[in-house]
Parts: C-alpha cells; structure tokens; sequence
C-alpha cells in the first residue's frame, strides 16, 4: 500500500520519491511504503496553509463548527474502516481500536466543533476612566501538529481539531511508525468539505520532516506529543524563533493503593492501568505502591490476574495484549529484562519475547511484573513505555508521596483510597498534572490536560487547547 502526503487537498508524492517502509507489527512484515518527506514538501504544505488561511480565519464559526462535526459523523461511520487500519498500524487489539482509540478521535472533532461555538471573549468596565476594555483572541496563522505512534489517530486528532476550529491551518505530521489512519483521514475531511489548505499532513521521519515543521519560520506555533528528550530539542529550536509551544512528553505514573480501597475495583481497574495498549500509553500506571498490610494479598491476586491476559494476534477480537510497535521498541523493552541480574529485582511474572502460530515475527512481549526494592532502580526512574511494571510496599501515606514524587516526571497519578481527608491531602501534594481517585483514565474532554516537571510544557483539552492555537489581543477604548 502506497502512503501519500495530503496537500492542498490532494494526495501527492513525495518531490524526492523518497520512500520508507511501513511494518505490520502482528507479523514483522512490510505491508506499505510512506513518504520521506523533504523541507520541499513541508514548504509546499506550508504555502497550501499560508493561502489557505485568510478564507478559513474568516469562515464563520457556524460553518467551522458544522464541518467538525461532519468528519466526526464519518469517522463513526467508517469505524471499522478505521479500526482495522490502526490495528494493522499499531499491533493493538482490534477491540480495543474500535472501542477506544477511534470513537475518542470522532469525539474530538465534535467537541472542538462545539466548543469553538462557546469559546467567548471578556470585557472589563474601567469604571471611574469612562473606558472599556475587551479581548480578541484571534487564530494565529498556520502551525504545527506533530503526534506519537502510541494512540496514533486520537493523539493526531486531538491537536489538529482544535488548532482549525480556532481557525488556524495546520502542517501536520504523524508517526513515520503509524501512519495510516492520518493518511485515511485525508479522505475524510476532503468528503467533509473542509477547504483544500486548511490541513495538510505530511509524512517521514522526525529528524527530517519533523525539523522542517519546527525550523520553519513562519510556522508560528507547535504541538508536539512524544519523548521528553524530542521535546527538550524541539524547544531548543523553537524557542529562540518565539514560537509559541505545547510540549505533552513522557511520564512514569505512580498507582498508589491504600488499603482501605474497593479492592476488587482497585484490582481489575489496575491489571488495565498496569498493560492497557501493551502498556504503550503515557498515562499507564507503571509505579504501583502497595499498602504493607495488604501488600503480599496484591501480589498474589496481581500476579494471578495478569498471568490470565491472553496475548493474541491484534485480529482476534479475543486478544488482550497485541504486538509492540516495532522492532527498535521491542529491544529496549526486552533491554530492561536484564535488571533482575543488574539490580536486584525480581520477576514474578512474564519477562520473556514469544511467538504467535503463523505470526513468528511479529512484535510479541508478556506483560511483566517486577518486584522491586529501591524506588531509585531504573526500572521506577525510566520510562520504559511497555508491558513491565514494578511493585513496592509502602509504610505510610508520607512514604506513598514521597517515593511517587521523586522523580523527574509528573503527569498522572492514581491514588485509591475512600478516606476523603487523604485524597484532598495527596490530591494537593502530588507532583502532577492529573490525580485519578479511584479510577484511571477517566476523561472529560473540557478538562485541561498535561503534566509538570519533565513531562511536559503548557495544557491541552477543552478551552486550553482553544487559547494555546489562538493570540490574545486587548482592545481598551475610551469612550
């Protein structure tokens, strides 16, 4: 199959006909080829925006809004389309795909199309100085949206919905490693009827297509999702030039359970927080401190349920855990297997590469579990961005924080308990964008989204997102 860029509204070639391979994770076989897109082709998308842009930041709300909300209505329509597609891209599980990962990516659409409807400016009465003052908060020309291979479609979406519901147009770039839902939706949003210019997606790798998008200068803004050592060079770049920037980077997120928790509630919940998408999310959970007094219980029901996750070709709609994303993810996930001799950690489940009948090359790893001592080993200070995790019993509620804190990561944190006066103090002192109470990965798009420390730089979701892909300006008259 032969990936395409989508410029100007249309499926074009790479100028250099400079191609890379797509793999199939199931199966380590090479299925497609994608653009290796050059500054050429990122300077083409660029004017096909730039022209774009005066008609589409004019374009009424209404009209944005009922174009949004018409790529969302065809992507639910062609979800199996999709689903399939992702699947194939990714390795994850069919189910989870079609239940997950495409009807979050319709749903950002209709929200950004309906949100764009309420997102209003303020007035300020000088009272006393007979004046006014009112904000503007205009679209800021053409940006760049550059996304992750882990949730390829939703994270994608999830930059370029926003940035044109503001009004701005968009050079974007998905994952060279999952490209073929962003390729798909080029289709979608031409049958739509968004105008030819006002998304153009361009396809390669990072270190040449992605620097093209970050280096240019016109591009005024970028939104970056993925490793917090891409993000701290895309800063480096981008900074100097005043380019406005969302950085969403990596994270070791801390699942504290106390043991006054719903225990069974706890359990289930964390078998998924621990292994949900071969643990390829940045909200998963890897760091789980126990209780002391019901530490050895956890263990051992932990331990019984992950054994029970049946791994699968992504197809089988029976499958829990599917195939890595690729063969260079693989190998440092399996690198870090060695810590058991290195360090002192012990596996109490997994730890091993397997095989599929018929798939014998595909990307396949068990969930892992670790039992760790010291909170300061790799395996709780790296993230690893795979199906390992690590155990470790707490004494108490000051040693829970302290341990889940020290670290240089800070986007999400778990904590399940029914105290209530715990959950307000450990709400308050965990250094972190987000605090999940006895739940995980529960979201309401209208809240803001990120982490502190090295997980990232500014907010998205809901009106954050709105004011991140538009300028401020305040008018002040007097009258």
């Amino acid at each position: 199959m032969e990936i395409q860029n989508y410029i100007n509204g249309k499926f074009v070639k790479p100028i250099s006909n400079d191609w890379i391979d797509n793999y199939c994770p199931a199966d380590g076989e090479i299925y497609g080829q994608i653009p290796n897109s050059s500054t050429a082709d990122v300077e083409n998308a660029y004017k096909a925006a730039e022209t774009a842009f005066n008609d589409w930041s004019q374009t009424s709300i209404e009209e944005r809004s009922r174009i949004l909300i018409k790529i969302s209505e065809l992507l639910e329509a062609n979800l199996d389309r999709f689903a399939e597609a992702e699947s194939k891209d990714n390795g994850k599980p069919i189910g989870l795909a079609k239940t997950i990962d495409i009807p979050r990516a319709a749903s950002n659409f209709r929200f950004f199309g309906n949100a764009i409807t309420q997102f209003s400016s303020e007035s300020h009465e000088s009272v006393g100085q007979d004046a006014v003052n009112f904000t503007l908060r205009q679209p800021i020309g053409v940006v760049g949206c550059i996304s992750p291979w882990n949730l390829p479609l939703y994270l994608f979406t999830w930059k370029i919905a926003p940035a044109i519901a503001a009004g701005n147009c968009v050079v974007a770039k998905p994952s060279e490693i999952t490209p073929l839902t962003a390729f798909l939706l080029g289709e979608i949003c031409t049958e739509a009827g968004l105008p030819n210019g006002v998304l153009n997606i361009v396809h390669g790798f990072g270190k040449t297509t992605g620097h093209a998008i970050i280096e240019h200068p016109n591009i005024k803004a970028i939104s970056f999702t993925g490793g917090t050592s891409t993000g701290a060079q895309i800063a480096k770049i981008a900074a100097p030039m005043f380019k406005k920037l969302s950085l969403e980077l990596g994270g070791k997120n801390p699942n504290i359970i106390f043991a006054d928790c719903d225990y069974d509630d706890m359990l289930r919940t964390t078998v998924r927080s621990s292994f949900a998408n071969q643990g390829q999310i940045c909200l998963c959970g890897s760091r789980i401190f126990i209780e002391k007094s019901i530490y050895n219980k956890f263990k051992s029901d932990f331990v019984e349920k992950v054994k029970q996750l049946k791994i699968g070709h992504p197809s089988n709609p029976d499958t829990d855990i599917g195939a890595l994303v690729s063969i260079p993810h693989l190998e440092k996930v399996k690198s870090y297997i060695n810590f058991e001799n290195d360090e002192g950690g012990t596996i109490l489940c997994g730890g091993k590469q397997i095989t599929i009948n018929g798939y014998e090359n595909g990307y396949y790893f068990e969930p892992t579990i670790f039992e760790v001592t010291n909170n300061e080993c790799r395996l709780n200070q790296e993230e690893i961005f795979g199906p390992i995790v690590t155990i470790m019993p707490f004494d108490d509620e000051d040693n829970a924080l302290q341990m889940a804190n020290d670290i240089k990561y800070g986007l999400s944190a778990t904590v399940w308990t029914n105290n209530l006066k715990r959950t307000m103090r450990m709400s308050s002192k965990l250094q972190a964008g987000i605090v999940w109470i006895n739940t995980w990965m529960l979201r309401d798009l209208r809240t803001p989204f990120g982490g502190v420390k090295a997980s990232g730089v500014g907010r998205e979701g809901g009106f954050e997102a709105l004011r991140f892909f538009t300028e401020t300006k305040n008018v002040c008259i007097k009258y």
